[in-house]
């Protein structure tokens, strides 16, 4: 069975400013995936020509909260994120068809 690559394109505010200005959008990926993986698959699903992928491994960040007895701890998993830049031309609809 082959590995799902993409798993979700990442929304926020600074990912919305880097779809706007830099033509890069962000997704969240497999850890096990490389660049070029993520390169053919983001070309294969939204129709577009790729310029340059830059990958990032975010950590897990320790998290707590309070029950009536005690403290739960625990760790927030960590994940990779992939900055993908298209060519000029080039845009992807994140949000679908409207």
């Amino acid at each position: 069975m082959a590995k799902q690559i993409l798993i979700k394109p990442l929304i926020t505010e600074k990912a919305t400013k880097l779809a706007d200005k830099r033509n890069t959008y962000v997704f969240v990926v497999n850890k096990d995936s490389n660049k070029i993986e993520i390169k053919n698959a983001i070309e294969k699903l939204y129709n577009v020509s790729v310029d340059s992928v830059n990958t990032a491994i975010m950590p897990g960040k320790p998290k707590s909260r309070n029950t009536k007895s005690t403290v739960v701890r625990g760790v927030k998993a960590s994940y990779k994120k992939a900055f993908v830049t298209l060519t000029p031309g080039e845009t992807i609809n994140i949000f679908g068809e409207e």
